[in-house]
């Protein structure tokens, strides 16, 4: 089991009006009426989302693909946007100074 599926086993899945679907597997290879439901749902590429609301028809889509994606509620999707852009949040950067050690401390009065 992926560490992803581990964390979405590990969380409760409240409702939610809106669902988050990402395809996380390639289209390539899939069966002619899988690709017609991802085409249906707007999924074209990987790691793409799309915003869908919770209805029995876009439930029954998502059964029929639950192989080729993932599914998130928008409390979900928020909490891993936030983890995502925290972690590319802007660091200082790393000064690496080349000289000897000697050139440096003649420089300094």
């Amino acid at each position: 089991m992926s560490a992803f599926n581990k964390f979405k086993a590990s969380v409760p899945i409240a409702w939610s009006p809106n669902l988050y679907i990402t395809l996380v597997r390639g289209i390539p290879g899939t069966r002619r009426l899988h690709r017609r439901t991802l085409e249906a749902l707007r999924l074209r590429k990987c790691n793409r989302t799309v915003m869908r609301w919770n209805t029995p028809t876009v439930r029954g889509m998502l059964q029929q693909v639950k192989k080729l994606v993932a599914v998130e509620t928008e409390e979900m999707f928020k909490a891993r946007k936030a983890n995502e852009a925290e972690h590319r949040a802007l660091r200082p950067p790393i000064v690496i100074s080349h000289l000897p050690a000697s050139a440096t401390d003649s420089k300094q009065p």
